[in-house]
């Protein structure tokens, strides 16, 4: 396949106020193309719109909730209105979840579900009419928790996995009209993904995130997902955590499970934290 250029074309990225989502739009900007942000932090997106503009770049920053199916419609509308046609969908609003499941309301796991995963959906339906016309991409950040189990994040690994098994059928569909879908898998990236993770009363935990291996930077993160963008890639695998978690989880899942839960068992020995006081009480 030839390599895709962004030079010219039009990017829509969710989740743009901030950490990756925020260092996608700046590559792709730097790359040439023109910029749509959505993200229900205005002052973020507002912020991204006036430094791309700052460097001779074209932004158009558009508070709004993924979760609400009328509203990502509103907004491809307005994208098209604004530079024309859509040739690449950036799918990267999110939140995470960290509590053993017995200790998580049944209410966190909808809500990550709504964010992760139908936030991708609206963005995708509202968006794919255009991306046909243009031949364009769909790019759909999920997780190392996509493709592997991850203790204390159950809610977050299904979103992650609903993302793979809704994005990889419907490349199947769109492919043979030219459009192409690759899925970004991460490790962990240094975000406020982190800080603002539900716990499972649906506030944000208060403990600090179990990692394995080095944290990613969003920059380099973001300069390999527009990279293998632009080579076609269809499964993008960032960091080395990512490529050990693919394989080992492949070649000997037990042991990776085993692993996994070893490395990252402080998550659910956090469950045992006293609750904190009502007043200090929030809901997403």
């Amino acid at each position: 396949m030839a390599h895709r250029s962004f030079d010219g074309r039009t990017v829509l990225v969710t989740g743009a106020g901030g950490g990756l989502g925020r260092a996608v739009a700046l590559r792709f900007a730097q790359a040439g193309a023109r910029i749509v942000a959505l993200d229900k932090d205005a002052a973020g997106i507002a912020a991204l719109r006036d430094e791309i503009e700052g460097r001779g770049g074209q932004c158009l920053a558009l508070p709004c909730d993924v979760t609400d199916a009328g509203a990502c419609a509103r907004a491809v509308a307005a994208g098209i209105e604004r530079f024309g046609s859509l040739d690449v969908l950036v799918n990267n609003a999110g939140i995470s979840q960290r509590s053993g499941f017995a200790a998580t309301d049944l209410a966190v796991i909808r809500r990550v579900m709504d964010v992760n995963f139908y936030g991708a959906v609206h963005c995708t339906k509202a968006a794919l009419p255009h991306l046909v016309a243009a031949r364009g991409l769909i790019v759909a950040v999920s997780s190392v928790a996509g493709y592997t189990p991850l203790i204390a994040r159950t809610g977050y690994a299904a979103s992650k996995h609903a993302m793979h098994g809704f994005f990889e059928s419907l490349r199947t569909e769109v492919e043979p009209q030219g459009v192409d879908v690759m899925m970004v898998c991460p490790s962990f990236v240094a975000t406020r993904i982190d800080r603002n993770a539900l716990g499972g009363d649906g506030r944000p935990v208060r403990h600090a995130q179990v990692t394995t291996g080095d944290r990613l930077s969003p920059e380099a993160a973001a300069a390999h997902i527009v990279a293998g963008a632009g080579r076609g890639r269809r499964l993008l695998l960032v960091g080395r955590t990512a490529w050990l978690a693919w394989w080992i989880s492949r070649l000997a899942p037990g042991l990776y499970a085993k692993l996994m839960a070893r490395s990252l068992k402080g998550e659910l020995e956090s469950d045992a934290t006293p609750p904190r006081a009502d007043t200090d009480r929030k809901r997403p």
